[in-house]
């Protein structure tokens, strides 16, 4: 089996391929939403939403990792410091600790690509990077689904035993639900003390 590679994305062509819209002029998410202030994502609409991210892409850190197979861009994961993102202001997610930890809050597989591991090395990857960077833990927002079916819209928050599989722990719970399931703090710490719930 070919190795998936996880690359910080800089490549604004690549994001939009996996986050974009189809037509240039809609207004999909653009994985903006928890990115940006509220207002900000609000006001943007069609190109200036593809401008806005083409400056993330160039900024250091850039806005996540994304996943190539034999060079192709296959997956997305949205991975930065939760003190520059809406997480750090958000009265559903609770803050655990003070630690500058990093969010990582979407993913996202190519259709025609899923069910071949991308998800679980785009997280790797996200906390392989996040490490590299020097964060102290990085925290992700899935839902608790009990193995329960999720819609795939909404999947991109990922699930509670994807992040434990690789190595998170639930540190807490949030009053944020999705699809009808909860969604739980899951926390992997970088620095060798754990935060268990």
């Amino acid at each position: 089996m070919t190795a998936i590679e996880v690359r910080p994305a800089t490549e604004f062509a690549d994001v939009a391929a996996l986050v974009g819209p189809k037509k240039p002029t809609s207004n999909v998410c653009f994985c903006l939403s928890y990115r940006i202030g509220s207002r900000e994502n609000q006001a943007l609409r069609g190109p200036a939403r593809a401008d806005r991210v083409r400056e993330l892409c160039r900024e250091d850190p850039p806005p996540g990792v994304i996943a190539y197979l034999e060079g192709e861009p296959v997956g997305w994961a949205a991975l930065h410091p939760r003190r520059e993102t809406s997480f750090a202001r958000n009265r559903l997610i609770p803050h655990v600790d003070d630690l500058d930890v990093w969010s990582l809050w979407c993913i996202r597989v190519r259709p025609g690509h899923r069910k071949q591991g991308i998800s679980h090395a785009l997280v790797d990857g996200a906390v392989a990077y996040a490490r590299e960077r020097g964060a102290p833990a990085v925290e992700a927002y899935p839902v608790d689904n009990e193995g329960e079916k999720v819609n795939l819209t909404m999947a991109y928050v990922g699930t509670r035993r994807l992040f434990e599989k690789a190595g998170f722990e639930k540190a807490a719970d949030t009053g944020s639900v999705l699809d009808g399931f909860p969604r739980v703090l899951m926390r992997l710490d970088l620095t060798g003390t754990s935060q268990k719930a």
